[in-house]
């Protein structure tokens, strides 16, 4: 069964990070969703790689729709040229909004914020509240030692190995879409016998 996605929601850095690779990609995945007619769904501003991808998205002829919170539209930050553009009241709103509007998920590159949003996403999936597809967009491998946490969790039995297929995993943002697009929901409970 193929999925159709007609938005993704992208969280990503709102800084540009310390090598020029994420800024392209940013570019590539902004050019990859236009190319698609897939709308962008991301935070609203103009700040970072969340401004590169937008700013490409609407390159390319896509649609791009910002959902900001009041406090971050406040200090200017909103991207001015979105197709669609939206406040939300604080991170929480945002992030219920943002899930509503998207058919999958990707993360980019970026801090704590985009870390703990992809998280949440990858949760709802594991524990069946819906069963949207998340990936990760590996820029110069960024994401890495996060696989390597989530294999020492395995290792240790808090997670069972299956629930790793949860996360499609890719550096090429065509190919990354792709396995969205393919991606099958982790079926398998997430709870473990206790070890012997």
């Amino acid at each position: 069964m193929t999925r159709i996605i007609s938005a993704i929601a992208v969280f990503s850095g709102s800084n540009f990070g310390g090598h020029e690779a994420y800024a392209a990609g940013a570019k590539a995945l902004g050019a990859e969703l236009a190319r698609r007619s897939i709308r962008l769904v991301y935070g609203g501003t103009n700040k970072g790689l969340m401004g590169v991808l937008a700013d490409a998205v609407l390159a390319g002829g896509g649609e791009a729709h910002g959902v900001i919170t009041e406090r971050l539209a406040a200090k200017g930050h909103i991207h001015p040229g979105l197709t669609v553009s939206e406040t939300a009241t604080d991170m929480r709103a945002r992030k219920r909004r943002m899930a509503d509007l998207a058919d999958a998920f990707i993360a980019l590159p970026g801090g704590i914020g985009t870390l703990e949003e992809f998280m949440e996403v990858w949760t709802l999936n594991q524990l069946g509240e819906f069963t949207k597809a998340a990936g990760l967009l590996n820029i110069r491998g960024f994401y890495d030692p996060l696989m390597g946490m989530i294999d020492h969790m395995i290792a240790e039995r808090f997670l069972p190995p299956q629930h790793r297929d949860g996360i499609v995993l890719d550096a090429s943002p065509a190919t990354l879409i792709d396995g969205l697009i393919a991606f099958q929901p982790v079926t398998v409970a997430k709870w473990l016998e206790p070890a012997r």
